[in-house]
């Protein structure tokens, strides 16, 4: 018995350290022109962060589209107008936006796409936004996304 509380404990202190911070967060989107995550969390603990969206609905992205855009709260309407001039072809971000800090590709229902980002972008008590640029799409599918820790 004691054997395996010793076992135990070394597996506590050589493991990974259960505080360890999540640097991923997975989304869906649907049909309903709906993401189920509203409020992300990233700790500056995280060298990275990936974003995985995934559609859950069975539309084709190019009448049900969906994408998932991070940018400052000030530049979002405006990036989300700029996009439009991208269109599908560009999953409705202009090219060479600098104002897009990162974005997946637009994806239609059944799919799935990530981005992977470098958390210094984030800057501390600057308000950020996600959304999904897919025309009409934007006041729906919007969330805030926070740097902590």
């Amino acid at each position: 018995m004691s054997r395996h509380i010793l076992v135990a404990g070394l597996l506590v202190l050589f493991g990974p350290p259960l505080w360890a911070e999540e640097c991923s967060v997975d989304i869906e989107a649907n049909d309903r022109i709906a993401f189920n995550v509203h409020a992300i969390e990233v700790s500056r603990s995280c060298q990275e962060f990936t974003v995985n969206l995934q559609h859950t609905g069975t539309l084709e992205k190019t009448l049900m589209g969906h994408n998932w855009v991070l940018a400052r709260a000030r530049d979002q309407q405006a990036v989300a107008t700029a996009g439009l001039v991208g269109g599908l072809a560009h999953s409705f971000t202009r090219p060479g936006d600098a104002r897009v800090l990162a974005a997946t590709a637009v994806i239609g229902g059944g799919e799935s796409t990530s981005v992977t980002f470098p958390v210094s972008l984030l800057e501390a008590g600057q308000q950020y936004l996600f959304f999904c640029s897919f025309p009409g799409h934007t006041p729906l599918m919007r969330g805030t996304l926070r740097l902590v820790d």
